[in-house]
């Protein structure tokens, strides 16, 4: 039995290869479904998906891991190959420590961020839901959340680090000399851009919309910022009223296309436009980026803003590490005690099998009217040389080097000494 992740990220390929690879979290159940189907259906999976990462965490045959890879890749379009380009993998005990430095925030674009480690258990919540959590995968992810919690609060890895949204505010700031006199337009109303909202409402906008799908959710997120709000399908019509357009949904095909900025480009007569894609797949087609007046970002292209006061946490990721540490050997020591659990299984039938045994024959003897004290010492004699018997017999019939292994195990399991 094995533990693997396999994945690829913001380190590793580009927003457009990443894009091929996102699961909505309404998909992941499905495709936790057509995964086992395809491996095995014993395979324990779970799959995380962000803006930042496609990750599968599995746990089964080793045999099953190429497998689960190739599942990836048809499931992105890609060959296989291709795939091993962009992606990683580790095993066991390095499985685990990814997992607990992903829950961290420690492998994130915002060092120390807590999105992922509510992503991530939306995602096991997922694999509970699909029937494709087993104990293996559950023992791995209630150690990565205590792990993180304890890095939380025993560090500051958070305590510098720059949000997404606040580097969206940042540059935001450079193009527009007061952003108190900027329009804004948030596409979508999910946490990423709930967080952006508060940020943006900080610096008093002129205006703030919500434009999203289900319209009940934008009012709600409209309402706690004094936003307004607007169908997507207004979108084309008004997007040139807004100086900032802000997406990120879940739609796996751009909502904003190149000729519609061009439009709106045209109506505010070249007045710039600050746009940030915060999606993957995309929101917004990425070659607006080649209009003069649009100013696109992407997650990528926010990446050496976010990175701003890396050395002020350097000493929280030692901490963070050495918590990493410890909860990385008292997984690799649960694994490694879950594989003596069928000999334990074993033995304890084998002795229980021998305790009725004798226990059958002292009542028989007790039937019979024998001495009760006479009946005990037969009993405890009986039990006593057929758990010796074994042990007895290799240590005088068997060859010298197993002899010798013999002598060690008998001083320990039954003389408590330690050679």
């Amino acid at each position: 039995m094995a533990v693997w992740a396999i994945g690829l990220n913001h380190h590793t390929a580009p927003v457009d290869v990443r894009g091929r690879f996102a699961f909505a979290l309404d998909q992941i159940g499905q495709q936790l479904d057509h995964l086992r189907s395809a491996v095995s259906p014993h395979l324990e999976a779970a799959i995380l998906s962000t803006c930042n990462r496609t990750e599968m965490y599995c746990s089964g045959g080793t045999e099953h891991m190429p497998q689960t890879l190739d599942w990836l890749a048809q499931a992105g379009g890609v060959p296989p190959q291709a795939l091993r380009e962009y992606s990683y993998s580790h095993q066991d005990e390095h499985a685990a420590r990814h997992a607990f430095r992903v829950a961290s925030g420690l492998n994130s674009m915002v060092l120390g961020e807590p999105q992922i480690l509510g992503q991530m258990k939306d995602a096991v919540r997922a694999a509970s839901d699909a029937g494709a959590l087993g104990s293996t995968l559950n023992q791995l992810f209630q150690r990565s959340f205590s792990v993180a919690k304890e890095v939380r609060s025993a560090t500051e890895i958070g305590s510098h680090s720059i949000s997404m949204a606040a580097a969206a505010v940042r540059l935001a700031g450079q193009l527009f000399e007061n952003l108190g006199r900027t329009r804004i337009l948030f596409v979508g109303a999910g946490e990423m851009i709930e967080l952006c909202a508060t940020h943006f409402a900080a610096k008093k906008p002129l205006a703030m919309v919500i434009s999203n799908r289900t319209r009940a959710r934008g009012e709600q997120l409209a309402a706690q910022h004094g936003a307004q709000v607007m169908g997507l399908a207004e979108l084309p019509d008004r997007l040139h009223e807004f100086d900032i357009v802000v997406s990120c949904t879940a739609s796996t095909l751009p909502i904003i296309g190149l000729g519609a900025v061009e439009r709106a480009l045209k109506k505010r007569k070249h007045r710039p436009m600050f746009l940030v894609d915060l999606a993957v797949p995309r929101d917004i087609e990425m070659e607006v980026k080649s209009l003069n007046d649009a100013y696109l970002y992407t997650v990528d292209d926010l990446a050496h803003v976010v990175k701003a006061g890396q050395e002020l946490r350097h000493a929280a990721v030692a901490q963070a590490e050495s918590i990493i540490d410890g909860g990385v050997k008292a997984f690799a020591h649960w694994m490694e005690q879950r594989h003596t659990v069928p000999l334990i299984k074993q033995v304890q039938e084998q002795t229980d099998q021998w305790r009725r045994a004798e226990l059958a024959r002292a009542l028989k003897m007790l039937e019979r009217g024998e001495d009760a004290a006479t009946v005990l010492e037969t009993m405890s004699r009986g039990l006593t040389q057929k758990m010796l018997h074994g042990a007895l017999h290799e240590l005088r019939s068997a060859e010298a080097e197993a002899r010798t292994q013999a002598c060690g195990s008998v001083q320990r399991f039954f003389l408590g000494r330690r050679r």
